[in-house]
C-alpha cells in the first residue's frame, strides 16, 4: 500500500471464507463463475453474517477520511460497499486530490451529498461529528492523526504501519485503551479468504508437523530511485502541512505515487511497508507475540544512482523460542520463487506452506500426500464498480471489505477487531526495531513493559524520532 494522504487473534466467525482448495468445491463440479455467483448471492449471510448485517443497518455511521490518496480512497470505497455509512468529511493538503475524492464520494454514497473538505485534519476533527475515521495518510502522520481522532471520540481504521517510531505506536495503543476506542489496522491479510482457509486447513490441521523455520520476502521493484530537480511547490498543495512532523525536504515534485516511500524521513523503507504485512500474517497464523530478539543488516548495494535513501537489499531475523522468521527484500533482480515474489513460507517437518496475497500452496514432503492449492477470491460480478476503479487491487478488495465488516462489528459490540491496534503495534514495532538493529549493527531485545531496548541506551534513544517544530511527539 503505497500512496496516501494525498496511507493472536482468530478471524471472526462472521468472516466465513468463500474460497478453498480446488478439490473442495463439490469435487470440482462447480465452475468458477458459479462459485462466484454463489458467494455473491450469500454475501449478507455467509460472509458478513446476519448479525453484522443487522448491526450495519441499524446504525448509519458518520465517517471522515484523512488522506485522500490511492489507498485512503480505496479503503473508503470498500466501506461504502458494505455499510450504509454517510461520508461527512474528507481531509487532504492536496486540493486537487481532495476535490476528486469529494466528487467520487458524492457519487458513491446513497445520500449523494458532497462531504465537507479540509486541508487540516485538526479542523475536521474539531467538528466532533464523526463516528468513524479512516486514516490513509503517509506513515509519518499516522500517530498524531490516530490519537487526535481517538481523542475526538471516533473509532479508527488506521492503515499500516501504524507508526514511524516505536514510541508513537505505544502512544496510539495507550490512547485507544484509555478512551475505549476500537482501532482496526489495515493488515487485511487476516481477512483474506484464501489465507483464512490455508490457516485452517494446513496450519491448524497440523499438516505441517513440527514447524522449524519461516521465510518471508519481497522482490518487487518498488523503490523509486530518480533524481528530479528541486522545483516550486504548486499553489494547490500545502507542502508544509503534508510534511508535518517530518523533516522538510527540498520540494522535488509531488510526493505521491511511491515517491515519499523512497525516503526514510517518512517511513521505514520496504521493511516498514511490506515486511509488516507478512510478519503480521505469520504471527496470526502461528499465534506469535513479540519476537524475543531482532537483528538485521542491509543497505544500498545496487541502486546507488538516485536520491532514494531506503535500502535496496535487506535481511531481518525475528527470533522466537522454537524457530526464526527471516525476512529478505531486494528491489532489483528476480524473485527466488517466481510464483511468490511477496510472500511467506512456513517450513514444517511434513511440508511447506507458501502464501501470498494472490494464492497459497501446501507442498507436502511425502509424495503420497496430495498437495493443496488455495486460489485468491475475486468479486468482480458482485461489485462491478471494482473493475473500473483506477489502480484498485482487485485481489485485495474482498479482504478489505471483510476487514471493514469486522471493524463495524467490533464497533457495534465494543470488542477487539481481528487486526486490533495492539497486534498492529507489535508487527509495526518489530519491523522498526529491525531497521534500528541494522543501524546500530547488533541484535536488539525490546521490553514493551519498560519501553526500552534491554541493555542498549543507544538503541533505546532511537525508539523516538525527533519531530519538526511546532509538532510535538505523543507520549505513551
Amino acid at each position: 500500500m503505497m500512496m496516501r494522504f494525498s496511507r493472536d487473534s482468530k478471524p471472526s466467525s462472521s468472516l466465513t471464507p468463500t474460497c478453498g482448495p480446488h478439490a473442495g468445491i463439490a469435487g470440482g463440479a462447480l465452475s468458477r463463475r458459479r462459485v462466484l455467483q454463489s458467494a455473491a448471492a450469500g454475501l449478507a449471510c455467509s460472509v458478513l453474517g446476519a448479525e453484522a448485517a443487522e448491526l450495519a443497518a441499524e446504525s448509519k455511521k458518520r465517517v471522515g477520511l484523512i488522506g485522500a490518496g490511492w489507498y485512503g480512497k480505496s479503503d473508503l470505497w470498500r466501506l461504502i460497499q458494505v455499510a450504509p455509512v454517510e461520508v461527512v468529511s474528507i481531509c487532504d493538503p492536496d486540493r486537487k486530490m481532495l476535490d476528486e475524492a469529494l466528487d467520487i464520494a458524492a457519487q458513491r454514497q446513497a445520500s449523494k451529498q458532497r462531504p465537507r473538505g479540509y486541508g487540516d485534519y485538526r479542523k475536521m476533527l474539531a467538528e466532533k461529528d464523526l463516528d468513524l475515521v479512516l486514516i490513509g495518510s503517509p506513515d509519518h502522520w499516522h500517530a498524531l492523526q490516530a490519537i487526535a481522532a481517538i481523542e475526538a471520540g471516533a473509532d479508527v481504521y488506521l492503515q499500516k504501519p501504524i507508526s514511524v517510531d516505536v514510541l508513537e505506536g505505544e502512544a496510539i495503543l495507550a490512547a485507544a485503551r484509555k478512551h475505549g476506542r476500537v482501532v482496526q489496522i489495515g493488515t487485511q491479510r487476516k481477512s483474506t479468504p484464501h489465507l483464512i482457509e490455508a490457516k485452517k486447513q494446513v496450519v491448524e490441521a497440523g499438516l505441517l508437523g513440527a514447524i522449524g523455520h519461516v521465510d518471508m520476502c519481497c522482490y518487487f521493484h518498488m523503490r523509486a530511485n530518480g533524481n528530479p530537480p528541486e522545483q516550486p511547490v504548486p499553489d494547490y498543495f500545502d507542502y508544509e502541512m503534508w510534511t508535518g512532523p517530518a523533516p522538510l525536504r527540498p520540494f522535488d515534485g509531488m510526493p505521491h505515487l511511491r515517491w515519499w516511500r523512497t525516503f526514510m524521513e517518512y517511513g521505514n523503507g520496504i521493511v516498514g511497508d511490506m515486511c509488516v504485512h507478512m510478519l503480521d500474517t505469520v504471527r496470526w497464523m502461528l499465534g506469535l507475540g513479540w519476537p524475543k530478539r531482532i537483528s538485521s543488516s542491509g543497505g544500498i548495494y545496487v541502486q546507488k544512482e538516485g536520491k532514494s535513501n531506503i535500502s535496496d537489499t535487506q535481511t531481518a531475523v525475528f527470533e522466537y523460542d522454537q524457530y526464526n522468521a527471516v525476512w529478505q527484500h531486494r528491489t532489483w533482480g528476480v524473485p527466488t520463487d517466481p510464483d511468490y515474489p511477496w510472500a511467506l513460507f512456513i517450513h514444517g517437518e511434513k511440508g511447506v506452506l507458501k502464501a501470498s496475497t494472490m494464492r497459497a500452496d501446501f507442498v507436502p514432503h511425502d509424495k503420497s500426500v496430495k498437495p493443496i492449492h488455495f486460489e485468491c477470491v475475486y468479486e468482480r460480478e458482485q461489485y462491478p464498480e471494482d473493475v473500473s476503479e483506477p489502480r484498485i487491487e482487485l485481489n485485495a478488495a474482498p479482504a478489505t471489505r471483510r476487514h471493514m465488516i469486522d471493524f463495524l462489528g467490533a464497533v457495534a459490540k465494543r470488542s477487539r477487531p481481528v487486526a486490533d491496534i495492539e497486534e498492529g503495534h507489535i508487527s509495526t514495532a518489530s519491523c522498526i526495531l529491525a531497521n534500528i538493529a541494522a543501524q546500530v549493527g547488533r541484535a536488539l531485545v525490546y521490553d514493551p513493559e519498560q519501553r526500552k531496548v534491554v541493555g542498549d541506551e543507544e538503541a533505546t534513544a532511537l525508539l523516538r524520532r525527533p519531530y519538526r517544530a511546532p509538532w510535538v511527539h505523543p507520549e505513551p
